[in-house]
């Protein structure tokens, strides 16, 4: 097992495999960074490539809790006696690399699986998971959202139903307390944020926060509108996960890099607030959303946050349809 901290598909492959069309003019006439996203990507194809080809590093953190880093989002493995617990199952093309990081850490089976949200980049590898024994629990919607075609504008994109194995057999809608494994966890139901799916795992023994998609570390995030995404309820997912962190927590983001605080948690929801208040501002000039992002609302937090493929253009585009 490797501790090297440099992020792989989660943001260094991601973004080369998707970062030069998002800004390029193209010869038909300019593309806001929407439409760039979206037509210049053929995202998902290129997402599954890029998995395919990335290397799985694993971060040991506390108490028998790992990190496995660069199949589409971070992935939390506790390690018990007899079983192991996942959180999120990563993209289908990394299944062997997973195997062989998971039978490093231990020979336990994984008995449990926790999905964050019903992005293919987390719960792609239900099925597999599944196959090899492991029951899948997640959120109302998530369950709802992976049995029915689902449409991602913003990715051009719509998803088949997933097949019955990746489907979970336990949901719930409410914050729970449940132990697996003899891991203790809190499952955390946030108010639609990122999805309308959205659920946080606190390990409760050990002070680590799995945030799911509602933090990205150090890059911009993500709205799915199409899904029933908010910044709004993004903001208020990060003012729930900071009232459950201290100074000491270790927090997983859903991407970046995969070990974080409630320091830069704080941070991330502090730029959001930002970015949303100066963007609302400005729509409510009637500003179009062109001339909003041209405005560079993003302008003060681009240097840290905005060197990922979510572009400040994109970004400031995503807010404002919120606003």
């Amino acid at each position: 097992m490797s501790n090297v901290s440099t992020p792989k598909l989660s943001r260094r492959g991601f973004c080369m495999c998707c970062a030069g069309l998002a800004s390029a003019g193209l010869a038909g006439g300019w593309l806001s960074p929407r439409e760039a996203f979206a037509e210049a990507h053929q995202l998902v194809g290129m997402i599954r490539g890029a998995a395919a080809k990335a290397d799985i590093t694993t971060h040991k953190l506390r108490g028998s809790v790992f990190v496995l880093e660069g199949s589409g989002g971070n992935i939390a493995v506790f390690a018990g006696k007899q079983g192991k617990v996942m959180i999120d199952a990563g993209i289908t093309a990394t299944r062997a690399k997973i195997e062989k990081a998971l039978s490093a850490i231990g020979n336990q089976p994984v008995t449990y699986l926790v999905n964050t949200h019903w992005h293919f980049d987390h719960a792609d590898g239900n099925e597999w998971v599944h196959a090899a024994g492991a029951k899948i629990v997640a959120h109302d919607n998530t369950k709802k959202r992976l049995m029915q075609t689902q449409r991602v504008e913003d990715w051009d994109f719509s998803f088949p139903p997933s097949p019955a194995g990746a489907i979970p057999s336990e949901t719930f809608s409410t914050d729970q307390r449940v132990e697996y494994e003899g891991c203790r966890l809190n499952l955390v139901c946030y108010e639609a944020a990122h999805t309308d799916s959205d659920v946080g795992v606190h390990f409760t023994d050990q002070n680590i926060l799995h945030t799911g998609d509602t933090y990205w570390n150090g890059i911009y995030p993500f709205i799915d509108y199409s899904t029933g995404g908010s910044i709004d309820g993004k903001i208020a997912a990060c003012a729930k996960s900071l009232s459950m962190a201290d100074d000491k927590t270790i927090v997983i983001p859903g991407h970046g890099a995969p070990v974080s605080n409630k320091s830069e948690l704080k941070a991330f929801h502090d730029m959001l607030v930002s970015v949303r208040d100066k963007v609302a501002k400005l729509k409510k000039k009637g500003m179009s959303v062109g001339e909003v992002a041209a405005a560079r609302p993003t302008a003060e937090f681009d240097k840290h946050w905005g060197q990922f493929v979510i572009t400040p253009g994109l970004f400031a585009e995503l807010v404002y349809e919120g606003v």
